[in-house]
């Protein structure tokens, strides 16, 4: 695999077991079906268990019910399923960084006992509710809304985009409790079974086809009091979720982008036109050259991520660069890779335009490409564009 400047060989053991793992998980459980899966428009459902089984749900939270490895580990297990598909990646994204975290940083001792072990072994499955239908890259203008009834809140509104709604056993939906005043942001753990709640199937998608996509509505929705997270309000809440999750994307994109070089190289070395391997003309090599050193950079920048993570140092603003930069990366990569297959790249038997598809979704979830430069714009000048 893709390694140009031998990152890997400071990997440590465990980590290189993390890696290992997930490499042999998706040759074996998800690369032999996902081209039926993308072209269906279903999301392999019985790798749910088995992921949790490996231990791939919020393996670098410190909790009795996780593994407690460290962030390099995360984002090289990140890398992995998303080499995969993005869809696979995604749902331990979810179900790990924006339910699990929040429920383990945010959450009472009986939430976390309630939800954390069932969560990590797959056994249920979660959602994060914030974007809404008229609210997207502006959160904080959410009409979702949480009014007190005794001992309890009912909420009313609508998120859209919801990765794992329609399967989900319980949804983490962010809303405005009107009974104080100032309206603050208040995260709800709301199990999907309940009276006013639907999580209806988003169809006619043509990217992250091989992912459950839905949306959450409330009506009405009674949730006793114990169902709020109690250490958090405000924005910083769903906030501090994303950058987590976006930590993973940035890692993530590397491995669909080093997925996409791998398939155009080997195609590229063992496709015969003109008497000889199509490698060794001139325009692919530059192609495989102007792909890897991309790649590779991305992986720097990951890399270097892990490490001021691991101790405390990461900002979002420099997440925000990562996901920002790795993605439009991928975002390059893919069609080229799949230009480099011919005829054949347009087909499900080859992962490129598959990639290509899922990175126009990557692209604009957790922050479009263009918030991410306005965050980076505030960062580097002190003044706010969107303000």
């Amino acid at each position: 695999m893709l390694d140009y400047v031998d990152l890997e060989a400071d990997l440590s053991e465990e980590e290189r077991l993390i890696r290992d793992t997930a490499r042999e998980f998706v040759d074996e459980e998800v690369r032999p079906d996902i081209g039926d899966h993308f072209e269906a428009g279903t999301f392999p459902e019985d790798l749910i268990a088995e992921m949790g089984e490996l231990g791939f749900y919020a393996p670098n939270l410190d909790h009795e019910a996780t593994a407690n490895v460290g962030e390099r580990a995360y984002g090289l297990l990140m890398q992995e399923l998303e080499a995969g598909d993005s869809g696979v990646r995604s749902m331990a994204s979810v179900q790990g960084a924006l339910v699990m975290y929040p429920i383990h940083a945010f959450g009472s001792a009986a939430q976390r006992e309630r939800w954390l072990p069932d969560l990590a072994d797959g056994s249920a499955v979660g959602c994060f509710g914030l974007t809404e239908p008229d609210h997207g890259s502006n959160p904080s203008a959410m009409e979702t809304s949480a009014e007190r009834d005794g001992d309890g809140y009912r909420l009313t509104g609508s998120k859209t985009w919801i990765t794992n709604a329609p399967i989900a056993d319980v949804a983490l939906v962010w809303a405005k409790d009107r009974s104080v005043d100032g309206n603050p942001v208040r995260g709800f753990l709301i199990e999907t079974d309940r009276d006013g709640v639907e999580t209806n199937h988003i169809d006619g998608k043509l990217s992250m086809r091989a992912s459950v996509t839905g949306e959450i509505s409330l009506s009405d929705c009674f949730v006793p009091e114990e169902s709020v997270l109690p250490d958090v309000s405000g924005m910083k809440g769903p906030l501090s979720c994303l950058t987590q999750a976006r930590y993973g994307i940035a890692w993530g994109a590397v491995g669909a982008a080093r997925d996409c070089f791998e398939t155009a190289r080997e195609y590229a070395t063992d496709r015969e036109q003109f008497g000889g391997p199509i490698a060794r003309f001139q325009l692919q090599q530059g192609k495989l050259a102007e792909m890897a050193t991309e790649i590779t950079t991305a992986q720097l920048l990951a890399y270097r991520l892990a490490d001021l993570k691991e101790r405390g140092d990461l900002r979002p603003q420099q997440v925000s660069m990562a996901k920002r930069n790795n993605v439009s990366m991928c975002r390059e990569v893919a069609p080229i890779a799949r230009e480099m297959l011919g005829g054949n790249g347009i087909t499900t038997d080859y992962s490129p335009m598959r990639h290509l598809a899922n990175m126009e979704t990557v692209y604009t979830y957790e922050g479009t490409h263009d918030i991410h430069s306005l965050i980076l714009g505030e960062d580097l000048t002190g003044i706010a564009a969107f303000e």
